[in-house]
């Protein structure tokens, strides 16, 4: 399963947990800051359960208006064992989802 996250809310997630403002220049940087995020909201010691064994991240560039005016994007995908309900699945994705919308 895959979810999208702006790059600010990445940002913002981060000024918050932490009370620094990091900069995202490339995927390295957002893996960073997504394994800093997913440690300290304490996602992964509250599902273990659900056996979320890595969160992939890739990035794309959303346009707005020109070619100067776009957005980082960045593609979650939660790898879970195979035998993990799908209920289960989505109970952390979703946990992860609501947290980047309060920021």
């Amino acid at each position: 399963m895959k979810i999208k996250v702006e790059g600010e809310k990445i940002i913002k997630a981060v000024k918050k947990l932490d009370g620094i403002e990091i900069v995202l220049e490339n995927l390295e940087d957002a893996k960073e800051a997504i394994n800093l995020i997913l440690h300290r909201t304490g996602l992964f010691e509250r599902h273990k359960d659900a056996e979320l064994g890595d969160v992939k991240v890739t990035s794309f560039q959303r346009y707005e208006t020109t070619a100067v005016d776009y957005k980082m994007i960045f593609l979650l995908e939660f790898l879970f064992d195979a035998d993990i309900a799908l209920d289960d699945k989505v109970t952390v994705i979703k946990e992860l989802q609501e947290f980047f919308n309060k920021v």
